[in-house]
């Protein structure tokens, strides 16, 4: 009864939602983001023209690879025939807690959405990146492989969406003002964290976790409202961390796990050899952000420790904790006994279904009798 309460709540303020972008497409005030008719397009005549909703503005999975691939890749994939436009949808005058009914409804019919902020109204989307679940890109590449299917059939029956892509940003870790050799250590501690899974996982280990927005992370630490956060390797040397934090961890507490795909008529318009280029396309791009998520994690903890291999950072002096879960019971209970009842207790008996179905015999994780 709670979920169909909260899909209905979905529904109503996306409708509510969709009025307001018709009005401000009416009015010019925002660019159109439906497709023109694709179907009728052919090799000879016009290019068929894609609105696409990318990620976030600014950051280097937008920057590098989701629009040069849409603006410069998939009109030489195409020969000409598909002339995308792209936008970040945080600059798009849409919440990103929006996009996924916003593709159900067809408003946005190519589109991005980070499964995170999804998750606050539909839980079992986060069951690819639950806290400490993937400490490492090898681990996390297994889950995606093993949730694909089931989350392929939830979109497509559920929204009426076309899952094309999987994509992650680099590595969610901790940084502290003061030494720590385990996420044991944190007891006592108060902590920035920016999820509901976050917040349960220091609280597990003895930890005070404060949700603190990603621009107040700094300050924060700085005044000693918190004296540890979670964030990316490379966004907190872009900010600062490296000036007010001593320590971080290798340790990948969760990785930004989004999904790249379409409304299923606005996919079923375009002609079966386009949808064909542009799956392979969105295939190898895939490929290129889980390897830049990766190296871009790499390079994020050798600028902060300001060794020779930083790239495109600033130079720090921190201590690299090579916290690498040799303990790997300690990794399992947390996700055993606190994130996944956790995880559970907010999604209900769907998610227990799809854990069983989909990871438990992957991960050889069992949930736990009631």
């Amino acid at each position: 009864m709670r979920h169909r309460q909260g899909r209905r709540r979905w529904l109503i303020r996306a409708v509510l939602l969709t009025l307001v972008l018709s009005v401000a497409l009416v009015a010019g005030d925002l660019p159109r983001l439906a497709p023109r008719s694709a179907a009728a397009s052919d090799p000879g005549g016009d290019p068929i023209r894609l609105r696409v909703v990318g990620g976030l503005a600014n950051l280097s999975q937008f920057v590098d690879f989701e629009s040069p691939f849409w603006l410069d890749r998939v009109p030489v994939l195409t020969a000409g025939r598909v002339r995308p436009e792209i936008s970040p949808f945080d600059r798009s005058g849409i919440r990103g807690q929006e996009m996924l009914q916003l593709m159900r409804l067809g408003v946005v019919p190519f589109g991005y959405v980070l499964l995170g902020l999804a998750a606050a109204d539909e839980p079992v989307l986060n069951a690819l990146d639950l806290p400490v679940m993937n400490p490492d890109i090898a681990a996390l590449r297994r889950t995606e492989t093993a949730w694909r299917r089931g989350l392929t059939e939830l979109l497509r029956e559920r929204y009426n969406v076309e899952l094309l892509a999987i994509f992650a940003y680099p590595a969610q870790v901790m940084f502290c003002r003061r030494p720590f050799s385990s996420l044991a250590d944190l007891a006592g501690r108060r902590v920035r964290t920016s999820s509901v899974g976050q917040s349960e996982l220091i609280s597990a280990v003895g930890g005070v976790p404060v949700l603190i927005p990603f621009a107040d992370t700094v300050q924060a630490i700085r005044t000693g409202v918190v004296e540890c956060a979670i964030t990316g390797t490379l966004s907190g040397n872009a900010v600062g961390l490296h000036e007010v934090t001593s320590h971080v961890s290798r340790l990948a507490i969760s990785w930004g796990v989004s999904f790249f795909g379409a409304n299923q008529a606005a996919w079923a318009a375009l002609p079966a050899d386009i949808r064909e280029i542009l799956r392979a396309g969105l295939a190898e791009l895939e490929q290129q952000i889980f390897a830049a998520a990766e190296q871009q994690t790499e390079d994020g903890l050798g600028c902060l420790a300001g060794r020779p291999s930083c790239r495109t950072g600033k130079l720090g002096r921190m201590s690299i904790v090579e916290e690498r879960w040799q303990d790997e019971s300690s990794r399992l209970q947390l996700l055993t006994d606190t994130i996944l009842p956790s995880w559970l207790q907010r999604c209900g008996p769907e998610c227990a279904e799809v854990w069983e179905q989909y990871l438990a015999p992957v991960l050889r994780l069992p949930l736990k009798p009631n």
